[in-house]
């Protein structure tokens, strides 16, 4: 399988922390790629390193063939990187049809066109009944998916999802569940970032473990959860007894 990103020799240091530390990881093309550890494993700095939001402190990162570490995160976009964000940043005072235009502007400058994308991938997240109302008028599990509607109309080859399923009820996240792999059933490449081990361990096809900043481990979901290191560094006792 090749590799769509790579991330080779990473690190990333804020003064005296280190939160990545010569992470080097693959996703290949149409895989569901779990990130998951502890809170403060650096996840979420490896995520904003991937998209762009800021370079690597040391390491490069390949997407598509393309050495783009010091690209900015519009153009890693244009590329085809899409993200979510784990605190929803959804344009308030729009509706939610203009927030997912917004995307779809990163494809065609014709506003006619714009529209017609984000109706269709509207219907895709299940929001099409939603599109005249403002985005504040959402609930939370909508806001997830507005999040992932306007990604998505960018028309991206990887989408990287920052905690898309947390703080959702249980048939929310199954919902959720649901669209992730739709998602890739249209072609499109997904790592996530995800805490809830319950739900994320049967999605993906593979998952990544940080802890401390480095990676711990990677492979199937069913041998993760039975490394004794990820017992012990994330999953908790809980998990141990007949693993």
């Amino acid at each position: 399988m090749t590799a769509l990103l790579e991330t080779r020799g990473v690190w990333q240091r804020f003064s005296g922390l280190i939160a990545n530390s010569d992470i080097s990881i693959s996703v290949g093309r149409g895989e569901i790629v779990g990130l998951i550890g502890p809170n403060g494993a650096g996840k979420s700095t490896l995520f904003n390193l991937i998209a762009g939001v800021l370079p690597p402190t040391q390491g490069s990162i390949w997407f598509d063939g393309e050495d783009v570490t010091r690209l900015p995160a519009a153009e890693r976009c244009v590329r085809g990187i899409g993200r979510t964000f784990q605190v929803v940043k959804s344009f308030e005072t729009m509706t939610v049809i203009d927030n997912v235009i917004v995307g779809a502007l990163v494809r065609t400058t014709v506003m006619r066109e714009a529209r017609r994308k984000a109706h269709e991938v509207l219907e895709f997240a299940g929001l099409a009944a939603r599109a005249d109302v403002m985005a504040s008028e959402l609930i939370p599990s909508e806001k997830r998916r507005l999040e992932v509607a306007r990604a998505l109309a960018t028309e991206p080859k990887l989408l990287l999802l920052d905690e898309v399923l947390t703080g959702l009820t249980p048939i929310e996240a199954q919902t959720g569940v649901e669209l992730v792999r739709r998602v890739r059933d249209t072609g499109v490449t997904v790592l996530m970032v995800e805490h809830v081990m319950e739900i994320v361990m049967p999605l993906v096809d593979r998952a990544i473990v940080l802890d401390l900043g480095k990676v711990l481990v990677e492979g199937k979901p069913a041998d993760i959860v039975r490394e004794p290191k990820v017992i012990s560094a994330y999953l908790g006792d809980r998990h141990a007894v007949g693993a």
